[in-house]
């Protein structure tokens, strides 16, 4: 199930008015300022929803994309979504952090999901590109969650070439990525 706005859900069947009455009879359930989902739709993470709908160039990443990937023990406070630099991050209710990636690597390392619970797909980065992103932004991660998601990539069979051809393509990535192989390896 995708979310819909009252426009979307009003074309050649109503007005928005009437839209707005049945939502407040409870037929729709509002996830965020203007997206519903039907009452009793699957249930699904209304973040994502949001920022997939809000933005279809949407993409997991940092923090929330190594706890999709099961890389890291820690729980994101907020959904880390990437999105190109030169756009504007909208407005948003729900516990979205927005983070604007080079527009010339955005797509790099870049794979669509399903949004558990829904039909509506968002976009994430490979556990690859994830931990190299994260060595890149320590500042905001810190150094040690990459690293121990790095220990635990590497306990699980991933090979350093692969990692080192990701930070090569990314700009002040080499250098931190190669350093912590050293020192793991």
């Amino acid at each position: 199930m995708r979310p819909v706005t009252p426009n979307s859900a009003v074309q050649g069947k109503g007005s928005r008015s009437g839209f707005y009455r049945s939502a407040n009879r409870g037929a729709w359930e509002r996830i965020a300022r203007g997206l519903y989902l039907p009452e009793g739709a699957p249930a699904a993470d209304w973040d994502q929803l949001e920022a997939s709908a809000r933005r279809p160039e949407a993409t997991i990443c940092l923090i929330s994309s190594l706890a999709y990937y099961d890389l890291t023990d820690v729980i994101p406070d907020a959904l880390d979504v990437a999105i190109p630099r030169g756009t504007r991050a909208p407005a948003s209710e729900g516990a979205i952090r927005w983070h604007r990636f080079d527009a010339g690597t955005f797509l790099l390392e870049r794979e669509d999901v399903v949004i558990p619970g829904s039909t509506q797909r968002i976009g994430i980065y490979t556990p690859e590109r994830t931990i190299v992103d994260c060595f890149r932004l320590r500042a905001d991660t810190g150094y040690e969650i990459p690293r121990d998601a790095l220990k635990e990539w590497l306990r699980r069979g991933g090979k350093p070439a692969t990692l080192m051809k990701v930070a090569q393509a990314l700009p002040r990535s080499t250098k931190p990525v190669r350093d912590a192989l050293e020192i793991l390896a």
